[in-house]
């Protein structure tokens, strides 16, 4: 993760703060995902089944597609150079928006909102976040994620 003092990470409240290289969710990954959830939905799994529905092959879950955030922003959020350690806090108002379809790539978009004293060593930082689909008119999903740095 990109490093910077907590006054600069501050002053970037309200800005994009980094956008993440593109991954792909190929069928391997989307069919790892279905094993270690045990969502095996046939429109994750089954090509041929899913061939015959709207989205015309297999699609990654939604929950990966959120998952995959933890990988981007080990590329585009900001943490302090006091880190400790930072762990999830929550998501506000996740939306899946539009299926990724198996092969596609994803990328993370992200923006801080805030950033909170939460107790001593302890802050709160709330990012909105965009994963888009390469090439795609909508994203894949939008989601506000907090999280507990520890400094």
């Amino acid at each position: 993760m990109p490093v910077a003092s907590l006054d600069d990470i501050r002053a970037k409240i309200g800005e994009e703060i980094g956008v993440s290289s593109w991954l792909t969710l190929d069928q391997d990954r989307i069919t790892a995902f279905a094993d270690a959830t045990e969502d095996r939905q046939f429109i994750h799994v089954d090509p041929e089944a899913a061939a015959r529905t709207p989205f015309g092959g297999t699609i990654a879950h939604g929950f990966l597609s959120l998952a995959m955030l933890s990988r981007m922003a080990a590329e585009a959020m900001q943490v302090p150079d006091t880190l400790k350690m930072a762990v999830n806090y929550g998501l506000d108002r996740v939306r899946f928006i539009a299926p990724v379809r198996a092969g596609q790539r994803v990328r993370g978009r992200f923006t801080l909102d805030s950033v909170e004293d939460k107790a001593p060593g302890q802050i709160l930082v709330r990012h909105t976040v965009t994963v888009e689909i390469e090439g795609g008119d909508k994203p894949a999903l939008t989601a506000v994620w907090l999280g507990l740095l520890f400094v």
